[in-house]
C-alpha cells in the first residue's frame, strides 16, 4: 500500500534522484576531500519554485552572529510554523521513506530529524558574508545525538559564479594554503549538496559580491536540514564539542613589501575584527565554563559539609546507644528531628 508520506516524497522529489540509491552512493562515497554529493534539480520545479516564492523575510531579530552583534545572515529555524511549502518539508524529511532514501544512500543506519532544526532551517545571506572553514558540532546540545547529515538546498535564481557564495570543502584549513585542497559547489537554484558530519568534513563558503554591493536587493538563500543518529562508527568518534573554526589566511595578493590599496587594508582589518571577534566569544566561553566550574566546586563541598556532619550525628546516636543511654540517645535524636 502506498502511504500518505511515500506520495509525499514521490511528489517533491525528483523521481531520477530517487530511482538509483545504489549509484548515487557511489558518488558520494567516492567524493573528496570528504563524503558528499551534489544533486541538481533535486525538489520537483513547482514545490522547488514555491519554497522561494514562500521564502521568509529577512528578519534582523534573528540576524545574529554567534557575537551576538546584528549582521547580513538570517536564520529561519522553525521550518513548521512557515507558509505550507515549508510544512510540507517538514512532513516530508521527518517521513521514514525520505530517511530511508538517505540511508540507502550514504550508509548510515538509523537517521533521525530534528524536529526543532537546531542551527537549520532557512538561511539567508547577503551581500559581504562568508563563512569561515569549520567542522560542525558533533552532538545535538540538547538530546545528545550524534550530528551525521548535512543537506543543503540553495534558492538562488539567476546566480552566477562571479557573485561568490560557493561552499567550499576543504581537506584541511591548518594546512598551508598551498595544500589545502578545496571543492567549490556554486549555490545555483534548486541544487542540493548533501555532506557527511564528522570531525574532518571541513566547510565553509566564499565572500558573496553582489554586484550593488550592499544597496543589492537580492541574497544567497538556502534551506539547511542536518539528521542524527543514536550512535555513529568508533572511527568517527571524538570528545564532544561545538562548532570549531578557522580563520581564513591571508590572500595570496597581499605579499611583504608590498603598499595596501584601501580595498586591501580593509579585507585585513576585517580579518583582524572577525579574529578579535572569536576570541572574544571564546574568552567568554571560559568565562561563562569557569563559573559554572566554581559553582559546581561550592555545591560539592557544601555536600561534603553535608555528609560529614550526618556522618557526626550518627556516630554520636550510636555512641549513646552502645552506652545503654537509650532516653538520652531519644531526646537527641527528637531534638535533631525537631519533635
Amino acid at each position: 500500500m502506498t502511504t500518505r508520506k511515500a506520495l509525499i516524497v514521490d511528489s517533491l522529489i525528483r523521481q531520477d534522484h530517487l530511482a538509483d540509491p545504489a549509484g548515487l552512493r557511489s558518488e558520494f562515497d567516492s567524493a573528496k576531500p570528504f563524503r558528499h554529493l551534489v544533486l541538481d534539480d533535486f525538489f520537483t520545479p513547482d514545490y522547488a519554485r514555491s519554497l522561494l516564492q514562500e521564502f521568509p523575510p529577512f528578519d534582523t531579530a534573528l540576524a545574529r552572529n554567534e557575537a551576538g552583534k546584528i549582521g547580513g545572515k538570517c536564520v529561519h529555524e522553525k521550518l513548521a510554523e512557515l507558509a505550507p511549502p515549508y510544512q510540507r518539508l517538514d512532513e516530508l524529511i521527518q517521513s521514514r521513506e525520505f530517511l530511508a532514501w538517505l540511508e540507502a544512500l550514504t550508509g548510515i543506519d538509523e537517521l533521525l530529524y530534528d524536529p526543532n532544526y537546531f542551527g537549520g532551517g532557512t538561511h539567508e545571506n547577503r551581500h559581504g558574508q562568508d563563512l569561515d572553514p569549520h567542522v560542525d558540532f558533533n552532538k545535538h546540545p540538547e538530546t545528545g545525538l550524534h550530528r551525521r547529515l548535512n543537506l543543503i538546498v540553495y534558492l538562488n535564481e539567476e546566480w552566477q559564479d562571479d557573485w561568490g557564495g560557493a561552499i567550499e570543502f576543504h581537506q584541511d584549513p591548518r594546512l598551508p594554503p598551498e595544500e589545502n585542497r578545496i571543492e567549490y559547489v556554486n549555490p545555483k537554484f534548486n541544487r542540493a549538496v548533501l555532506f557527511e558530519t564528522t570531525h574532518w568534513s571541513w566547510h565553509g563558503f566564499e565572500r558573496i559580491n553582489l554586484p550593488e554591493g550592499d544597496a543589492d536587493p537580492r541574497s544567497r538563500k538556502s534551506v539547511a536540514l542536518y539528521f542524527y543518529s543514536r550512535t555513529r562508527p568508533e572511527k568517527e568518534q571524538t570528545k564532544p564539542h561545538s562548532t570549531i573554526y578557522v580563520e581564513r589566511p591571508l590572500p595570496s595578493h597581499i605579499q611583504p613589501n608590498q603598499p595596501l590599496g584601501d580595498a586591501e587594508y580593509q579585507q585585513v582589518q576585517g580579518m583582524l575584527r572577525r579574529r578579535d571577534e572569536h576570541l572574544q566569544r571564546l574568552y567568554g566561553n571560559i568565562s561563562d565554563l569557569s563559573a559554572h566550574v566554581e559553582d559546581l566546586i561550592a555545591q560539592r563541598d557544601q555536600a561534603m559539609r553535608l555528609v560529614a556532619e550526618r556522618d557526626q550525628e550518627v556516630r554520636t546516636l550510636h555512641e549513646l546507644l552502645q552506652a545503654g543511654w537509650i532516653a538520652r540517645a531519644r531526646r537527641w535524636l527528637g531534638r535533631r528531628l525537631g519533635v
